[in-house]
């Protein structure tokens, strides 16, 4: 007999076979094997072969009419054999169809399935197997939605519990919690900071410390070509060579202990935190909640070890009091900077998703707004592309010109969004643009587009319709509106103007304006 595996868990929420026994439409009886309540299945699968383990995945309910048992298959080991393929395959239960092979199920295979340990159900003649199986997802449905409501009311929960004065122990303990375990921090050195939870067995304690220690960053180890600081003046200075960078380790990693689960996350704040959680299971939907607390644990350690936090609350009471940028931007850390306009590629964003967002391109300074998140980045860190986000970057300016960055970031979103590309970068402003005065460029432009004066879905839709070389389906999804409303706004910037917009110099003088408008 070959040896029993275990059965390759499918992405669907598995259903537990005591709910489907419950289905009083489907009058389904067990009537071997064990009447475990942690049994699940995870699809239902039909066959009549009378060797099913090479078409098994792993989880199935296996329903059978009997039709591959041979006349004498009482009187050997057929069925032994043929439960025992079941088993080794991983199939969960076997189903048993009354109709229109067999009266009643053959006794011989009651008694393999009480030998194996597989769940034996009969299924009466009314109910079809078609119709179990259009049971089994919709148990599925209803598991799926539950534990996306879960899920939901978790994140919520926790960017909650990340805005309190104390926000690290509220997020361990709303994730311990969810959970209905124990969450713990543990430091750079591997000490435990801080814990929130039931208490587990010393042994569970020390592998969760094992188990942190897996994916903490290593040290990077000291550069054997760094001069001494007590080398004379004199001394050659060594030749550059790359810092060495610590060995790659894994950002998560799992461990089951009997019933007990173990898990550890490294934070991304690159100092080398660690959250451990430990569950009396592993539920649907554990992982995503634990990943949305070891994100939001990042942001609060990176501010915790920085000191970034106490710097960007300086700064913004220095803007309220009236201090300008310049004055300001010190205390960010940067010393040129980028804006970034991003909008995710399937809904819109949330605290949750612009915070990790601001993670990945190494920024806490993170404004949501309805539909698009602004991130300001120092322009040494380029930003960049983020997978499901679309992206928009300035050039990088200083203090003073952040107003101006934030408008060119917006307008490279819109091109990215119109030509589908993950980002966009603003380009750099050198030619004959460059060849005039800035005064006289400012004022020309005021001149030429005053007809459109007060009127900001014109200009826009001028500005973009010409960025992407009068395309009237790309601009309507720049914009976000029909293409026939492109075509009526362009026909008034037209008559307005008064000009033909369909001549290049015309064209090539307005994109002018509109630069330095």
């Amino acid at each position: 007999m070959p040896e029993t595996i275990t059965p390759a868990v499918p992405p669907t929420p598995p259903v537990p076979l005591s709910a489907l026994l419950a289905r009083e439409d489907l009058a389904l009886r067990r009537i071997a094997g064990p009447a475990d309540p942690s049994i699940v299945i995870h699809w239902a699968h039909t066959s009549e072969m009378a060797d099913p383990y090479p078409y098994l995945l792993g989880g199935e309910l296996l329903l059978t009419a009997g039709v591959h048992i041979p006349e004498a298959a009482g009187a050997g080991g057929y069925f032994d054999d043929y439960v025992s393929r079941i088993v080794a395959a991983g199939g969960a239960a076997l189903g048993f169809g009354l109709a229109p092979v067999h009266d009643t199920v053959p006794r011989a295979l009651v008694e393999a399935c009480d030998t194996h340990g597989l769940p034996l159900l009969e299924v009466p003649p009314q109910t079809t197997f078609s119709g179990v199986a259009r049971a089994v997802w919709q148990l599925m449905a209803q598991a799926r939605l539950a534990e996306l409501r879960r899920v939901t009311e978790a994140q919520q929960s926790l960017a909650s519990a990340a805005a309190r004065p104390d926000p690290v122990p509220s997020v361990l303990h709303r994730l311990a919690r969810h959970l209905s375990g124990r969450a713990v921090l543990y430091g750079p050195d591997g000490t435990e900071l801080a814990g929130a939870g039931r208490e587990p067995a010393q042994r569970v304690r020390t592998a969760l410390a094992d188990l942190a220690a897996v994916v903490r960053p290593l040290p990077a180890a000291p550069d054997p070509s760094a001069t001494s600081p007590t080398a004379p003046s004199s001394s050659p200075t060594p030749a550059a060579r790359p810092s060495p960078t610590p060995a790659a380790r894994p950002s998560s990693a799992t461990e089951s202990l009997g019933d007990t689960h173990l898990a550890a996350y490294a934070l991304g704040s690159g100092e080398g935190f660690v959250l451990g959680v430990v569950s009396p299971g592993r539920d649907p939907g554990d992982h995503t909640i634990a990943s949305v607390a070891a994100v939001l644990l990042s942001l609060l350690t990176g501010e915790h070890q920085s000191g970034a936090g106490a710097a960007r609350s300086s700064a913004l009471v220095r803007v309220l009091l009236g201090a300008p940028p310049e004055e300001v931007a010190p205390l960010l850390g940067g010393r040129g900077w980028v804006v970034v306009h991003a909008r995710p590629e399937a809904q819109l964003p949330d605290a949750v998703a612009a915070s990790a967002l601001g993670a990945a391109l190494g920024s806490p300074l993170v404004d949501l707004q309805r539909d698009v998140v602004r991130v300001l980045v120092p322009a040494e860190r380029e930003p960049p592309p983020v997978p499901g986000w679309t992206l928009g970057v300035s050039a990088a300016v200083g203090p003073h010109e952040w107003p101006a960055a934030d408008k060119q970031a917006a307008r490279a979103l819109a091109r990215a969004r119109a030509t589908r590309s993950p980002l966009a970068r603003h380009g750099a402003g050198t030619g004959l643009a460059e060849l005039v005065p800035p005064a006289e460029a400012e004022a020309h432009a005021r001149a030429l587009l005053a007809p459109l004066a007060g009127q900001p879905a014109l200009t826009e839709t001028l500005r973009t319709w010409l960025s992407l070389h009068g395309s009237w389906d790309r601009t309507a999804v720049a914009l976000g509106v029909h293409r026939n409303t492109v075509r009526q706004r362009i026909a008034r910037c037209a008559a307005q103007l008064d000009t033909d917009l369909d001549d290049p110099d015309v064209r090539m003088e307005l994109w002018f304006a509109l630069r330095h408008g």
